[in-house]
């Protein structure tokens, strides 16, 4: 039986997804090189390294109105919608599915459709990173190039440091979800059909 394509992604959305990933990696191989290399042989030289972070970040914080502002007029912005009533059911099927149905043979238990482009975990996961944590991730990110807008101490804490850590903390929870998502990206049709879903905008259903 062959697959079936549904057109989910269309311009606008596969365009926005990949700088949004090259952005990432950007600001991924920036931070670790400002964080952990060493001073004396540093992956990216620290100067070059924070100069390169803040400009991507710049970009980032222009690509994530646009993501914004494409769900606000576009019906993309339905996906992101949750219904509440029976999620942590439907979360815990679809988790169950992923760690033991989908080695077994089973069907998906929320089939991919153009009305639900996501099945319930991928929306939370999604709604959570891009609605709460990237949202975290450019304010804390903008208070660090303007220090001066932080508070000096914040319960009894300077509050410098505590909006680095924030920062690092959301920086780090959004690239482990980025290199989840890529695994998950080989859960599909074939091991590349989803990836190449970004390029032609199609989802090939199993």
């Amino acid at each position: 039986m062959s697959a079936e394509k549904l057109y989910l992604y269309p311009v606008w959305i596969r365009l926005w997804h990949l700088v949004n990933a090259l952005f990432c990696l950007s600001l991924i191989m920036t931070g670790i090189s400002m964080q952990f290399s060493n001073p004396l042989v540093p992956m990216i030289r620290f100067d070059i390294a924070v100069s390169i972070h803040n400009i991507t970040g710049i970009l980032l914080s222009i690509n994530y109105i646009g993501f914004l502002l494409g769900n606000l007029f576009t019906g993309n912005g339905r996906n992101y919608k949750m219904a509440f009533p029976g999620l942590s059911t439907r979360l815990k099927s679809q988790f169950h599915y992923y760690i033991k149905g989908i080695f077994t043979g089973d069907l998906p238990p929320f089939p991919i459709s153009i009305e639900k482009k996501f099945n319930p975990l991928q929306q939370f996961s999604y709604v959570v990173i891009m609605y709460v944590s990237v949202p975290v991730l450019l304010v804390t990110g903008w208070s660090l190039m303007y220090p001066e807008v932080i508070p000096t101490r914040f319960l009894s804490t300077s509050g410098l440091h505590l909006t680095d850590l924030l920062h690092i903390l959301i920086g780090f929870i959004i690239s482990l979800f980025m290199f989840v998502h890529i695994y998950f990206c080989t859960i599909g049709k074939t091991t590349v059909s989803n990836f190449m879903s970004i390029i032609n905008g199609y989802h090939e259903t199993h």
